[in-house]
């Protein structure tokens, strides 16, 4: 079993240093201060551009550095999923760049816990033998305890009856961060996950590596349309900008902060390649077949939106890009793992497919919401037509893309086999 590890963890798991003490430092303590840590490193960059942006706006002459605190938590507070009131308006909206910097930080910080816990509990063989081994789960919880003291500390210091974010969806968005990237994180660090993925179903880590893919390169796709798109037009937003009037200071902030939504476009880009696109406002639609947009207000990636009007022949043959990405990316991760059965490489690519399909999907869900007042209500992809799309269209792109590289790989084989035999 330990010859499935790798490196540092396979000799701590097996034996050879478990009594460093750099591999066993105390669990429920390092978990806490690791996640605590997590949370803080993207807080303070938060709360770092908040001070900055208060002093460029007016060089300090209005209100204090609390003020400036005070907007980068609330920022940090709303990659959470938190929403927040300004003047009485509701947005709810999730600047995705800012959720991803956290987990980003969450996975980092969670793989260095791992690393320090990993000489606690038995170690591979006596894992391999059925013993029960508690490390991941209580270093797992323990980070989230740490985690969630910071987000409770930051909600009760930043917000206010006028700015109203919710603490119950802080609390979900910070257990979902910590149980996806911050328990495998600590698993991968402490090489737990290597032993239990042997008893993981080749099959399954298959699709499960092809579901990657197919979601990595088709948000991949989605991002260089939005930047070929967004740089066609890249005079409309230079314009914005200008009619901004913002000052140099306020120029750089206020393009910080619209990268943090870049993230949400390139979701919203991919939700218009599968189809049903997405709304800019109450009763809008963006799509491959047909623009009807209203006004529109100063925001400068808006400039990558389509005409308003009827769409030109061609942007119909972009509903052939997800499924061709889909079986691009399946064929690509099947030469990883190789099958000469045809019902093993169809069931791979169409399984793998559909479920990327239904993480886009939940993307979708997230990237959207309010963002000001009366028709911006509603900005945001079409979840659930986006899910039912994409599902499709990955799971039959993943299906052609199974077979057709298993024909090559039984292909190769056969000629291997016949100049063998000369």
């Amino acid at each position: 079993m330990t010859s499935l590890l790798t490196g540092s963890a396979a000799a701590r798991l097996a034996g050879a240093d478990r009594s460093d003490p750099r591999h066993r430092r105390p669990l429920v303590l390092v978990a806490v201060l690791g996640g605590a840590s997590a949370a803080l490193a993207t807080l303070l960059i938060c709360l770092a551009v908040g001070v900055v942006g208060w002093f460029l706006a007016d060089a300090g002459a209005h209100g204090t550095p609390r003020d400036g605190l005070r907007v980068g938590a609330l920022g940090w507070l709303l990659a959470h999923g938190s929403g927040i009131h300004v003047d009485g308006v509701a947005v709810s909206v999730v600047p995705l760049g800012l959720t991803a910097l956290a987990a980003w930080a969450v996975w980092r910080l969670g793989h260095r816990v791992g690393d320090s816990v990993s000489g606690h509990g038995p170690d591979a063989d006596r894992i391999a033998d059925g013993e029960r081994d508690w490390t991941v789960p209580t270093a797992a919880a323990a980070f989230l305890a740490g985690y969630l003291l910071v987000a409770f500390v930051t909600f009760r210091l930043a917000a206010t009856a006028e700015t109203a974010p919710s603490l119950p969806r802080v609390v979900g968005w910070s257990v979902l961060l910590c149980a996806t990237f911050g328990l495998v994180a600590i698993s991968v660090g402490s090489g737990r996950a290597a032993i239990w993925a042997a008893f993981v179903p080749a099959s399954v880590r298959a699709a499960g590596a092809a579901c990657l893919r197919v979601l990595g390169g088709y948000l991949a796709l989605s991002a260089s349309v939005f930047l070929v798109a967004f740089a066609l037009d890249l005079g409309t937003a230079a314009n914005v900008m200008s009619r901004l009037h913002l000052g140099a200071g306020d120029g750089t902030v206020y393009t910080a902060l619209t990268a943090t939504l870049v993230p949400n476009a390139v979701v919203f880009t991919g939700s218009y390649l599968l189809g049903p696109g997405f709304a800019v406002g109450v009763h809008t639609l963006v799509s491959p077949t047909g623009v009807a947009l209203g006004p529109l207000p100063m925001f400068p990636l808006l400039a990558a939106l389509p005409a308003n009007g009827p769409t030109p022949g061609w942007t119909a043959y972009l509903l052939a890009l997800p499924p061709l990405v889909a079986a691009a990316a399946v064929a690509r991760s099947q030469r990883r793992y190789p099958t000469l059965r045809w019902d093993h490489g169809a069931l791979r690519g169409c399984v793998g497919g559909a479920l990327a399909g239904l993480l886009l999907g939940l993307l979708a869900a997230v990237a959207g919401g309010a963002v000001g007042p009366g028709r911006m209500r509603e900005v945001g992809p079409f979840a659930f037509d986006v899910l039912v799309h994409a599902i499709t269209a990955f799971g039959l792109g993943g299906l052609v893309g199974g077979v057709l590289m298993t024909w090559w790989q039984r292909r190769a084989h056969r000629s291997a086999s016949l100049e063998s035999t000369v």
